[in-house]
C-alpha cells in the first residue's frame, strides 16, 4: 500500500479523488489539506484517518487538535508545503484552486514525489521553473484536467515527432452563443452547461479563459509549442481531447463528463480502475465541433501571445489579472464584459522578469494582483 496526500480534499477533485481512493486498497491517505470546508474535512478526517492534516485557515487548526487524536495539525501556507514534502509520502495531489497551489507544487516536485496536477495555476504561472525541475528530478507531472489527461492518454508510449498537433476541446460555456456580453449576473454566468465545478472555474469557462490556461499549461506539460496546440469548440464535452499525427491520423479520448475518470488514471495507470460509469454513443448520436470565436473570446488570444513571449512570463500576468477580476465580477462589482477589458489591460502594461525563484515568482503574483485591485477600484466599479 502507497501513501498519498490529497491536497484541497473537500473541493470538487479532492472529494472525486477520495471517492477514487475508496474503490481500491493501492493507497492509504497519509495527509490532507482543506480551506474552509471544516464540516466536510471532518467527515473525511472519521473516514479516512489520516495522519496529517493541514488548515488553511489557521483558525481550524485547534478544531481539528481538539476533535481528533494523534494527528498531526498543520496550517497555512507552511504547512501546505511541509504537507505536500512528507518523507512517507509516496504520492502528492495538488487539487488546490489558484495560487495557493504554487508553492505546494515547487515542495512536491523538488521532493520528488510522484504528482498528479489539477492545479493549472502552477504551470500557468511557472510553467518554464517546474517543467525544468520536473526534468531535472526525473518527476512526471500527471494531469488530472480532463482535458489534458485525454492529451496525456493519447500520447503515452508514442513516438512525439510523430505529432503534428495537440486539440483541446472545449465546451463553449454558457455564453457561446451570445452576439454579446451585456447584462450578464453573476447567477447566469454560474450555470455550466456540463460540468460541475468551483466558481472560479466556472467563471473562467465562461470566459474561455480557463481554455486559455489550458493551452499554457499544454505548452509545459507536452513541451508543445503555442502554434501546435489547438482549440475546437465540442459542445456535448464527450471528446475531451485529441491528438494529430503526421500522417493525418487523429487519436482521441471519449468519455462522460465525470472527474474520477481522469483521476482514477492519473493514480492507477497503467492499469484502470473500474468505475460505474458509462458512454452510450448511440444515444448521443451525433457529436460537433467548430472552430472557436476569438472575437467574442479574446482569452484564447491572450493566451497565445502570452506563449508568444515566454521571456516575458505572461503568464503569470494573465493569472493574477484573471484572479482579481474574477473575484470582482463574483461579488457584483464589476461588468462580466470588463474581465475582458482587465486581462487585455495587463498584458499591455505588466511584465514579469523571468525568474528561478519560487519565492520570487510567488511575490511578484501578488504584487501584480494587488496592481490590478487598485486599476478596478479606479476605472471599472460599477455605480
Amino acid at each position: 500500500m502507497e501513501n498519498i496526500v490529497v491536497l484541497g480534499s473537500t473541493g470538487s477533485i479532492g472529494s472525486n479523488t477520495l471517492d477514487i481512493l475508496k474503490r481500491s486498497h493501492k493507497y492509504k491517505l497519509l495527509g490532507l489539506s482543506f480551506n474552509k470546508n471544516i464540516d466536510l474535512a471532518i467527515e473525511q478526517i472519521k473516514e479516512f484517518k489520516p495522519a496529517y492534516v493541514c488548515c488553511a485557515e489557521g483558525c481550524y487548526a485547534d478544531i481539528i487538535k481538539n476533535k481528533f487524536d494523534n494527528i498531526t495539525v498543520l496550517s497555512g501556507e507552511e504547512g501546505l508545503c511541509e504537507i505536500a514534502s512528507l518523507d512517507d509520502a509516496d504520492c502528492v495531489v495538488n487539487a488546490l484552486v489558484g495560487t495557493s497551489g504554487l508553492l505546494p507544487t515547487y515542495f512536491a516536485i523538488k521532493n520528488k514525489k510522484r504528482f498528479a496536477l489539477a492545479n493549472k495555476e502552477s504551470l500557468v504561472i511557472a510553467g518554464h521553473l517546474f517543467y525544468e525541475m520536473a526534468k531535472k528530478n526525473s518527476v512526471e507531472i500527471i494531469p488530472i484536467d480532463s482535458e489534458h489527461s485525454a492529451i496525456y492518454q493519447c500520447l503515452e508510449n508514442r513516438n512525439r515527432d510523430d505529432v503534428s498537433s495537440i486539440i483541446l476541446t472545449a465546451s463553449g460555456g454558457p455564453f457561446l452563443n451570445r452576439k454579446d456580453f451585456n447584462n450578464i449576473s453573476v447567477e447566469d454566468a454560474l450555470v455550466h452547461p456540463n460540468w460541475s465545478m468551483g466558481k472560479k472555474i466556472t467563471i473562467d469557462s465562461a470566459t474561455l479563459m480557463n481554455k486559455g490556461f489550458e493551452i499554457i499549461e499544454a505548452r509545459w506539460l507536452f513541451d508543445m509549442t503555442y502554434d501546435k496546440i489547438n482549440v475546437l469548440i465540442h459542445k456535448e464535452s464527450v471528446v475531451h481531447s485529441a491528438v494529430e499525427f503526421i500522417d493525418g491520423s487523429i487519436l482521441a479520448q471519449l468519455g462522460v463528463a465525470d472527474m474520477r475518470i481522469p483521476i482514477s488514471y492519473a493514480l492507477f495507470k497503467p492499469h484502470r480502475l473500474k468505475l460505474d460509469l458509462k458512454l452510450s454513443l448511440s444515444e448521443i448520436g451525433h457529436l460537433s465541433f467548430e472552430k472557436p470565436n476569438f472575437n467574442m473570446f479574446p482569452t484564447l488570444n491572450f493566451a497565445y501571445d502570452a506563449l508568444k513571449k515566454e521571456d516575458k512570463n505572461l503568464g503569470l500576468i494573465l493569472n493574477a489579472a484573471d484572479e482579481v477580476a474574477v473575484d470582482y465580477f463574483v461579488a457584483h462589482k464589476i461588468k462580466f464584459k470588463s474581465i475582458f477589458d482587465i486581462l487585455k489591460y495587463a498584458l499591455d502594461n505588466f511584465e514579469d522578469n523571468l525568474s528561478d525563484n519560487i519565492y520570487e515568482i510567488a511575490q511578484e503574483t501578488a504584487i501584480i494582483e494587488r496592481e490590478i485591485k487598485n486599476l478596478i477600484e479606479k476605472d471599472f466599479l460599477e455605480a
